[in-house]
């Protein structure tokens, strides 16, 4: 058993059978913990030349599970700044939003927001030559933003994308996956999990997931057996 769930003993009409109960697993957000490559090299350095931006507002663009966050996290240490969700935006709490002078809006395109209260933070954030970080899935191009002139100002901010991971990238996240998890594997079970799960971080993160609970459920080691039953082809 890893520190991924706990193995219950229940008892039932056919005898004792077991459940994995799921427990969240901590993921560093250090520095020393983001796997560079060519794919998030543009938005790593970006991060670390701070406070010499294009621009004092910027937006990092790219998939799920990207490491937009993991980004976001490491700038807001060496700023100072605050993280906020965009829905949590009201137009009374920009100032307060703003006070360290540095704040992180992540995922602006996922789910509503009050398009008043950020566009009023954009201004005060000029005003006041704050940063601001933002993180999404997609450039404003794509955005249906309803107020022209938030619109118009959301265009204006330099994009950063990140793009998905090369081979080496992606296997490098798998062993981190798994090692976040407290499980040891072979090159074998990573070069397998590599070659089939879509090219993506959140594809790698659901397949370590899935095959931890698998190996969790049969009371198994995670091993490259296991993994090809799990996800063999159809």
């Amino acid at each position: 058993m890893t520190d991924a769930g706990t193995i219950v003993g229940i008892e039932g009409a056919a005898g004792p059978r077991q459940l994995t109960l799921a427990l969240d697993h901590a993921e560093s957000l250090a520095r020393e913990d983001f796997l560079e490559g060519p794919s998030n090299a543009a938005a790593l350095s970006l991060i670390e030349r701070w406070p010499d931006w294009p621009s004092r507002a910027v937006l990092l663009r790219g998939p799920e599970g990207s490491g937009k966050s993991h980004l976001a996290a490491i700038w807001a240490r060496a700023s100072g700044a605050r993280t906020v969700s965009p829905r949590a935006l009201a137009g009374a709490d920009v100032p307060i939003a703003l006070a360290t002078g540095a704040l992180v809006v992540e995922n602006l395109d996922r789910g509503a927001f009050d398009e008043a209260a950020l566009f009023h933070l954009l201004n005060l954030a000029r005003e006041e030559r704050a940063y601001l970080l933002i993180t999404a899935r997609s450039a404003p191009a794509t955005w249906r933003i309803a107020l022209p002139d938030l619109a118009s100002r959301l265009r204006a901010i330099p994009v950063v994308a990140l793009e998905p991971p090369g081979d080496a990238l992606l296997r490098a996240v798998i062993v981190k996956l798994f090692a976040d998890r407290q499980l040891a594997v072979d090159e074998g079970l990573v070069g397998f999990l590599a070659t089939r799960i879509e090219r993506s971080f959140a594809a790698a993160r659901a397949a370590v997931a899935a095959l931890d609970r698998e190996a969790l459920r049969l009371q198994r080691p995670v091993t490259r057996a296991l993994a090809a039953e799990l996800f063999r082809e159809p």
